[in-house]
């Protein structure tokens, strides 16, 4: 069975940098296309970018575009969500899911725990 666990989330001051990761286990990462979601406090749950199963196809919601990239290697079962140019917006917990049937569009049927980034000076 497919587990996600996600890292790299913590606190980081306005205009920062950081790099979340999503590793899997248990099944070929290859066979799921994985997305980005954030939780932040007060709000509903928004998708933040999605890399297909191949990593030929990415997508960001607006707010992220231009200041976050999305990567995957699948010989080493992660994804990888670049944040930069971070603002107090951004902060939430960070949670990766897989999809396994229409890329991206596909329903996502496995979540992480989630990584908590907070930005504030």
């Amino acid at each position: 069975q497919l587990q996600l666990v996600e890292s790299g989330g913590g606190l980081v001051q306005p205009g920062g940098s950081l790099r979340l990761s999503c590793v899997a286990s248990g099944f070929p990462l290859n066979h799921y296309a994985i997305g980005w979601f954030r939780q932040a406090p007060g709000k509903e749950r928004e998708g933040v970018s999605c890399i297909s199963k191949t990593g030929g196809a990415m997508t960001f919601t607006d707010s992220v575009k231009g200041r976050f990239t999305i990567s995957r290697n699948n010989a080493e079962s992660t994804v990888y969500l670049q944040l930069n140019s971070l603002n107090p917006e951004d902060t939430g917990i960070y949670l990766c899911a897989a999809a396994r049937d229409w890329d991206c569009l596909g329903k996502f049927e496995t979540w992480g725990q989630g990584t908590q980034v907070t930005v504030s000076s």
